[in-house]
């Protein structure tokens, strides 16, 4: 599996990150040891999680997971943020339950400091400020080693990046957005700052859960019987340019002789200033055809295709920035 640099950072990452969100609930303790085994098999080094998967029992499975490994020889990723457990308060990304946060997390996973320690989401009841010289001083403790955040817009992202080097804080070196064939909105506001100001992306959900697989059929005319899938799910998604993105990565697919999924992830990675999707397997079986998404690429014509097989029209104001007598991009 290749490797990359995590932005400008000195870190290097493979190529698909292992997420492990169903480690707990859907997957257990056993098949979750042997998912994380089959991944470091393949090369695979970078683990992400978070604090609220499983009420902190992702966390706990890969620690006992992660006590028997060269620790040197993996990437942590992790997530602080949400509720203290179902129905409990959100906890947000205050001082207080940062620096408490981070010592459950380093608990649970068995180690004594986290590779990359990131925000689940913005919180908008705390001051940028606090949660952002909260981190530094982690960094500079030894507890974390880098930063990063999720689900965040573009002007946040730009103002913590711009507050951290006006303060000379460490700054976030990595984003985590929703990004895959269906879901296009990281690319407005969020890749080009990531690109701009030297971040990494991780994208979490490529395969856009599991609609990007090949499972859904529009000739089915509904969910598919015992689909994991809600009604509304279906509803939202059952339209031309779905099916019209969907033909496409199967006709694709059908020319490198891949799986949907893999090409779904391919593109993916072959795409500007990503540097690893973050694979969900809840079985052994969906790992092994994940992995098949790397030794391999697909040209540019086929990249072209799928994009353009994805295109969508471009809200306000990016439909005028992109309008012929505007842009002044050098050839």
């Amino acid at each position: 599996m290749d490797k990359r640099f995590l932005g400008r950072t000195g870190l290097q990452v493979t190529e698909l990150c292992l997420g492990t969100m169903t480690f707990g609930s859907e997957t257990d303790e056993p098949t979750a040891h042997r998912i994380l085994d089959e991944y470091v098999a393949t090369g695979g080094t970078m683990i992400d999680t978070a604090d609220t998967y499983s009420a902190g029992s992702s966390e706990e499975i890969i620690g006992s997971w992660l006590k028997n490994q060269n620790r040197d020889d993996l990437v942590i990723a992790t997530k602080v943020y949400g509720e203290a457990g179902p129905g409990l308060p959100v906890r947000g990304a205050g001082r207080k339950h940062i620096l408490a946060g981070v010592e459950d997390s380093l608990r649970r996973l068995q180690t004594d400091f986290i590779d990359l320690y990131q925000i689940h989401v913005f919180d908008d009841a705390t001051p940028l400020e606090e949660t952002l010289s909260t981190l530094d001083a982690l960094v500079t403790s030894g507890k974390v080693r880098f930063i990063g955040a999720s689900n965040l817009t573009g002007w946040q992202l730009q103002k913590a990046i711009d507050l951290s080097r006006g303060h000379g804080w460490e700054p976030y070196v990595c984003l985590q957005p929703l990004y895959n064939l269906l879901d296009r909105d990281a690319e407005l506001d969020l890749i080009p700052v990531c690109l701009a100001e030297g971040a990494g992306v991780i994208a979490w959900s490529p395969l856009a859960g599991g609609w990007l697989s090949g499972k859904y059929s529009k000739d089915a005319g509904g969910l598919p019987a015992g689909s994991r899938s809600s009604q509304a799910d279906w509803d939202a998604h059952d339209n031309d340019r779905t099916w019209r993105i969907l033909d496409a990565v199967r006709a694709v697919a059908d020319e490198v002789r891949r799986t949907p999924a893999q090409v779904a992830l391919r593109w993916v990675v072959q795409r500007p200033g990503l540097t690893a999707p973050i694979i969900g397997a809840r079985t052994p079986e969906q790992l092994a055809d994940n992995l098949g998404a790397t030794g391999w690429a697909l040209t540019d014509e086929q990249m072209d295709r799928l994009t353009e097989a994805a295109d969508r029209p471009l809200p306000y104001p990016h439909n005028i920035l992109q309008l012929p007598q505007f842009v002044r991009r050098q050839s």
